[in-house]
């Protein structure tokens, strides 16, 4: 468990882009000791924002399905992790942040422009980690669960370049996909970003549009199959809705390999002094259980540990 003494700092916004339909991507940059925080960070962590001081866009600009949600007051920091970091310096670094426009706080991140300041606090939480003798890497992203993958393949091409990565993204159509496709055409299609990142990426969508048709799951399934990768070399890495992790933890298990998921609950205050972001956890024998603390003992788990919702 990690013991949260971060204090509140401003980030500069330095880019704010529109990406497809309702997708953005913030990069804000930050300095002096705020930067610092940001030199030994790990895929999966994550940060509170304060959204409550920035402005609503335009009503001709809100669709009709946010106009109801777009006034209500924010008072609590909204979690975001981040799909890439660089630190220019001791002194300077640079955050990126995916998000999706869903809801009050995200609506009101779209007005968010070059030279605006916000209060973030972070990195906060656990997350991902490598193992001794791990050679490769299954990266298995479910809709928005992709950000902390990305920042994951691009940690791993740095810091462990001899781990072989491969990325398994799925959405529900190729315009619910936050990246950049290539290569559609050639029916072999290519994420950027993660091409980038040293990754070879396998997309699968609901409806086809994109890559294997199907859930992303079954798409793994299907490359473990032909592939049957070697357990004890192997990890897989995990973000997406839970039914999604779910199936990934029982596949890793199926063959053996090491599985760590990223967890997602509402969070107040991300520090944990709420306690409201509370994952059920196995210890000991299979029938006992304790709760443990998305925001600190998380967000990232080992998914051999973690009971899942029953839907």
């Amino acid at each position: 468990m990690v013991e949260s003494t971060k204090k509140a700092c401003i980030a500069t916004v330095i880019d704010n882009d529109a990406i497809k339909r309702r997708f953005g991507r913030l990069t804000i940059q930050l300095e002096g000791e705020a930067a610092r925080c940001f030199e030994q960070v790990k895929p999966g962590q994550f940060a509170q924002i304060r959204l409550s001081e920035a402005a609503l866009p335009h009503p001709d600009h809100i669709t009709n399905d946010l106009a109801d949600i777009a006034c209500r007051q924010i008072i609590l920091r909204r979690p975001f992790s981040f799909c890439n970091v660089t630190v220019d310096s001791p002194t300077r670094a640079r955050v990126e942040i995916l998000y999706c426009v869903l809801g009050p706080g995200t609506l009101r991140m779209t007005t968010l422009s070059k030279g605006d300041k916000i209060s973030i606090i972070g990195p906060l939480g656990n997350g991902f980690s490598v193992p001794a003798g791990k050679k490769l890497a299954l990266l298995v992203a479910g809709g928005m669960g992709a950000p902390p993958l990305q920042h994951m393949a691009a940690y791993l091409k740095a810091d462990f370049p001899k781990v072989r990565t491969f990325a398994f993204v799925g959405a529900k159509t190729l315009g619910d996909l936050p990246f950049t496709v290539e290569g559609l055409e050639s029916g072999k299609p290519v994420i950027t970003e993660f091409a980038k990142a040293g990754a070879e990426s396998h997309i699968a969508t609901d409806d086809g549009s994109a890559g294997f048709r199907g859930f992303v799951t079954e798409c793994l399934t299907d490359w473990l199959k032909a592939n049957k990768p070697a357990p004890d070399e192997t990890i897989i890495y995990s973000c997406g809705p839970e039914p999604m992790l779910a199936e990934v933890a029982r596949l890793a298990a199926q063959y053996e390999i090491d599985c760590q998921v990223s967890m997602e609950r509402m969070m107040a205050c991300g520090i944990g002094l709420c306690q409201s972001c509370a994952v059920e956890c196995k210890v000991g024998g299979k029938d006992k259980t304790v709760y443990k603390l998305c925001c600190k003992d998380g967000p990232v788990f080992d998914a051999r540990e973690v009971v899942f919702e029953r839907r």
